[in-house]
């Protein structure tokens, strides 16, 4: 029955944690059968098919240092609802990224230095199902700017994709969330690489 709510969740009743200190329990709810593992942009294309969901679920569950509070890094947010895990967000040092330097839409029509790794990137979200298209990305991507300040980020940015009304993007196309999600946490348009692309990004 809960795949059938569609109502809104008010952003306050959402707790926003860093993955560390979050369960590894609580990501796999989160990520279901999701497969990629939020490593899309970390293994380089001609060497994903090598790469188990075994060991991609792995290197997540190293990357966010789940179930270590006191981890000295972690690789993104986890999102609650009255205690039960119903979002992710990918949210670290763009260098951390390798793939993003052989992906032409970060860099389009701008002149990046790749190596700098007080840039920051928000990369992908997962929203559990049944509580899809009720505003948990919307919390994640705002979450992501004190997270990323806190951390040293000089700037924070993002590629997410260009949805028009009637016009239908897949749910595995929106893991990187959409331009309006980004516009609504503050964030600012900065190239459209391509026409269902865009970059956006906050200067602190």
């Amino acid at each position: 029955m809960r795949q059938d709510i569609t109502e809104p969740i008010p952003p306050d009743r959402l707790v926003i944690v860093p993955a560390n200190r979050a369960s590894w329990d609580d990501l796999r709810a989160i990520f279901g059968t999701t497969d990629c593992h939020c490593q899309r942009y970390k293994i380089f294309t001609y060497q994903w098919g090598s790469v188990s969901d075994a060991e991609r679920a792995a290197r997540l569950r190293e990357q966010t240092g789940c179930g270590t509070p006191g981890a000295r890094s972690t690789s993104g947010l986890v999102a609650y609802l009255d205690g039960e895990p119903v979002g992710w967000c990918a949210v670290e040092p763009r260098t951390a990224y390798p793939q993003l330097t052989r992906t032409r839409v970060p860099w389009t029509g701008r002149q990046e230095d790749e190596t700098d790794d007080s840039v920051w990137a928000v990369t992908c979200f997962v929203t559990r199902r049944g509580f899809r298209r009720r505003g948990v990305t919307y919390a994640l991507a705002r979450a992501t700017i004190d997270f990323a300040r806190r951390r040293g980020a000089q700037a924070l940015e993002a590629y997410p994709m260009i949805t028009r009304p009637g016009v239908e993007i897949t749910w595995g196309e929106l893991h990187v969330g959409s331009r309006d999600v980004f516009l609504d946490a503050g964030f600012t348009e900065v190239s459209r690489p391509t026409l269902r692309r865009a970059v956006v990004r906050i200067d602190f």
